[in-house]
């Protein structure tokens, strides 16, 4: 699938040789989707793929999918709503007894597949990042605050704002003055009743535009755990990739 754009032909083959990059976000423990994403992207060692978080909740194989995500080098998964929700959680448990074998028994209770879940995942998920930064974007869970048309700096908002505010998703906050934002969080399908990842031009005429500076926001979130299909964009021509849960 495609997301419809125009793309200046390439030759077969023109990019696997070639480092490319990938945009994700709001996979749900959905690991055998996700690994159907990877196949279709050919997705290898010299590439890069960006998760704006939500890998966990909703499907089968949080922890499943949290540990592969962990033990790839090239993937980089930036902290969303539903880890945060469960750091919260494990944070007040801590708070009731010392006896850490209890608390990870309840932690596991968290997931579909919590019988998986150790401490060093736990350990790797209280270090995500909130946002990140690149050149030409910048990929945040939720929102960033857009004051005259400009993002405000990441480092300035606060945690729950990065992964729980809506208000960007909205089609009116379009942040021109700034870098790309890559963003998830809430499902495309609500907005557009299309499960399409979304592309937000700086201006009209630059809709189809293969140049990621060429828009101001990207909305991610194709609502997986709900109508079963994951995509990405690639940065480097804004091609979108999909796949879909077959019954």
């Amino acid at each position: 699938m495609h997301s419809g754009f125009f793309h200046l032909y390439q030759p077969p083959g023109f990019w696997y040789n070639v480092s490319m990059t990938y945009c994700t976000s709001d996979i749900h423990g959905y690991y055998d989707l996700f690994m159907r994403l990877l196949d279709k992207i050919r997705f290898s060692d010299q590439d890069r793929m960006y998760i704006m978080g939500d890998v966990v909740d909703k499907g089968p194989d949080s922890v499943k999918l949290l540990q592969l995500v962990f033990s790839m080098p090239n993937v980089t998964m930036i902290m969303g709503n539903h880890e945060y929700d469960f750091l919260k959680y494990c944070n007040t448990l801590m708070k009731q007894t010392e006896d850490k074998d209890i608390v990870l028994s309840r932690l596991q209770g968290w997931f579909q597949d919590g019988a998986l879940l150790d401490w060093e995942t736990i350990d790797r998920l209280g270090k995500l990042e909130f946002f990140v930064e690149e050149p030409q974007w910048t990929g945040v869970h939720a929102g960033i605050p857009v004051v005259n048309g400009k993002l405000v700096d990441p480092k300035t908002v606060s945690e729950d704002w990065l992964v729980n505010d809506r208000n960007l998703k909205d089609p009116s906050v379009i942040p021109r003055g700034s870098k790309c934002v890559m963003y998830g969080h809430t499902p495309v399908r609500y907005l557009t009743e299309e499960d399409r990842i979304l592309f937000y031009p700086r201006y009209k005429e630059l809709a189809g535009s293969p140049h990621i500076t060429d828009y101001c926001k990207i909305h991610l979130d194709l609502g997986t755990y709900i109508f079963g299909v994951l995509g990405c964009v690639r940065v480097e021509d804004c091609r979108t990739f999909y796949v879909q849960q077959t019954v």
